[in-house]
């Protein structure tokens, strides 16, 4: 085999089983998806669970809650457009406020008690807070904790704040964002990348704002860019 045949089989791979480690959009949830197609009596109950901060939570504009505009309950319904026949159970453990530290300490007690078959991590607009190390480590603990209990598991990017230029080269948030999917490729999961639809936005004529609430809470709007790309891997 000439070097040329042998980068372009190793470049095939590559392309099969996800880029560069990160799990295969159209193979990662395959199990999953057969189950969403089932019919009674034959079809069980899949759990989503939502683990993060107060976007998955549903904050829009603290105090207020906006539970079936929030990325989550979108993501059901989008769901249940494709998969008429499944039953979904959407969990969310998320807590407004919260940093991934503080969500690995109570991951058994408050995730695994679901059973989850899907879980989603959204913990990087919080995680500014702590730093890119512990956030990697908290992360880390997480992933691993849930693989090892069979769990498929879909890393989040960060939706926007608005009080960061996201236009900007090496920002905050495209910096947990480069994390973020450094550790889909080191653990071969799924990543649903927010941030990438955010900066989309920023980019054009309309920018962030139509799909802001508070200065980092998304609108349904907003919630609808998180949950079409969830909706990559269904």
């Amino acid at each position: 085999m000439n070097n040329f045949l042998f980068f372009l089989l190793l470049f095939t791979c590559f392309q099969v089983n996800g880029v560069s480690g990160q799990a295969n959009f159209t193979t990662y949830l395959n199990d999953i998806k057969l189950e969403l197609k089932k019919e009674w009596p034959d079809n069980k109950t899949i759990n989503l669970v939502f683990h993060g901060h107060s976007v998955p939570s549903g904050y829009v504009n603290t105090p207020v809650v906006d539970t079936f505009g929030s990325y989550p309950y979108l993501t059901l319904k989008a769901l249940k457009a494709k998969y008429p026949y499944a039953v979904i159970n959407i969990i969310i453990t998320a807590i407004g406020g919260e940093n991934s530290e503080s969500g690995e300490k109570r991951f058994e007690s408050d995730v695994l008690v679901h059973k989850p078959d899907v879980l989603f991590i959204d913990y990087a607009l919080n995680d500014m807070g702590i730093g890119k190390s512990k956030a990697r480590a908290a992360s880390e603990k997480i992933i691993k904790n849930a693989l090892k209990n069979n769990i498929k598991v879909i890393l989040m990017t960060p939706s926007t704040d608005q009080r960061v230029d996201i236009m900007k080269a090496g920002n905050d948030l495209q910096a947990f964002t480069d994390q973020i999917t450094d550790l889909a490729k080191q653990y071969n999961i799924g990543l649903a990348d927010s941030f990438s639809q955010f900066k989309l936005k920023a980019a054009s004529s309309e920018g962030v704002k139509p799909y802001m609430g508070w200065v980092n809470h998304p609108n349904e709007a907003g919630n609808q860019l998180i949950a079409d790309e969830i909706m990559k891997w269904f």
